[in-house]
């Protein structure tokens, strides 16, 4: 196996191979195809999604050699991988592509050595790119200098701003982008890619833990991949549920899904017996709390609205789903009482020394006639 991390070794090199944001990949496709890239972009969307990653397909993409000699070429809108401009680019040693984390990077001098750069032409390349990951971190007066760029940019520079909070952008800044919001990605498609990568590496792991790392993922390819390679750098033969739930501090689906049958069978001695064990085994209870709230209300909406379960059969496995309409089945409108009595004690486990307190509080009150 290859020393490089998974994420970095799997990250995608065309427009293509990233999943879950189809609809900006076409008109990024659509913008190359007719050379009509724009000098600035603003990407927003939860972090993992692939902001940044699209940003450097752009910078590729706008100095693929291949395209620019290549006609027909040019009209698959995507580079080619194969030329020096991509190859450097993909490798970073591409001088013309600059990335600033404004995490760490956000006051005005920052941004005035960024203006006198965008100053002076690309050294080898038709374009000079400059991505600001995290931009909403820039102060007022960066995001001041920074808009005179944005007015009177050169022919030969792109801007893409990445960030996750799109609010903190002024609108002085994001009006003179074209903005795009990356969405988080459905559980499938996570998984799919894991399972691809998993094969590819000859990673013995089962589908239970694929699905709890890419659940515990929330939507994000990055953090799945990184979590996946968190345990392959431990250099185990083969991957356990339980090593996953160990180190996440989280519960697997079946566990929840056992809790949440005993709860609507009202087992009340049952459900708490193995809430005692998860504590016992050291595992996230207010973590819990939440993964056992999410999922009895995707319980209760299938129990009172059937077809829902086109919506959620994008967001579970095609296993979890059929054991979700089984408990459908269990599901009472006295249940909704416990449902939100669950959801009252989550902020109180949350900063609560005895997290299980208030946990076993409130499912005795929820299940209490």
């Amino acid at each position: 196996m290859s020393n490089l991390a998974i994420y970095r070794k799997y990250r995608p090199k065309t427009f293509s191979d990233v999943l879950g944001q189809e609809m900006i990949t076409k008109i990024l496709k659509e913008a190359a195809k007719e050379n009509k890239l724009s000098h600035a972009y603003l990407f927003t969307g939860p972090r993992g999604t692939g902001k940044t990653t699209t940003a450097r397909l752009i910078a590729k993409v706008a100095n693929c050699e291949k395209r620019q000699e290549d006609e027909k070429f040019r009209k698959k809108g995507e580079p080619c991988n194969e030329c020096e401009a991509c190859k450097n680019i993909d490798s970073g040693r591409c001088l013309d592509i600059i990335e600033i984390d404004a995490a760490s990077n956000r006051g005005i001098d920052e941004i005035r050595n960024l203006r006198e750069n965008v100053k002076v032409p690309p050294s080898s390349n038709p374009y000079k790119v400059f991505i600001i990951d995290e931009a909403h971190m820039l102060t007022k007066d960066a995001f001041n200098a920074l808009l005179k760029t944005l007015e009177e940019p050169p022919e030969y520079i792109i801007l893409i701003l990445a960030t996750t909070e799109t609010e903190k952008i002024p609108s002085t800044i994001s009006s003179r982008t074209q903005q795009f919001h990356f969405k988080l990605v459905p559980l499938q498609e996570v998984i799919e890619k894991l399972k691809n990568i998993v094969e590819k590496e000859d990673i013995k792991i089962s589908n239970e833990a694929l699905e709890l790392i890419a659940s515990s993922a929330e939507g994000s390819f990055r953090d799945a991949e990184s979590l996946l390679d968190q345990f392959v750098s431990s250099g185990d033969k083969e991957i356990t549920v339980e090593e996953i739930e160990g180190m996440i501090g989280e519960v697997g689906f079946d566990k929840i899904n056992e809790v949440a049958k005993a709860l609507l069978k009202n087992d009340l001695d049952q459900a708490l017996n193995i809430i005692s064990k998860i504590e016992d085994n050291g595992y996230n209870l207010a973590q819990f709390n939440k993964s056992l709230i999410k999922h009895l209300r995707q319980t209760a909406v299938l129990s009172f609205t059937p077809t829902m379960e086109k919506v959620f059969s994008k967001k579970l496995t095609k296993d979890h789903l059929n054991k979700i309409k089984k408990n459908a089945e269990r599901f009472e409108k006295k249940h909704l009482k416990l449902l939100k009595s669950l959801i009252s004690s989550y902020e109180q486990m949350r900063y609560s020394q005895f997290p299980i307190i208030p946990l076993e509080i409130s499912i005795i009150e929820g299940l209490k006639k």
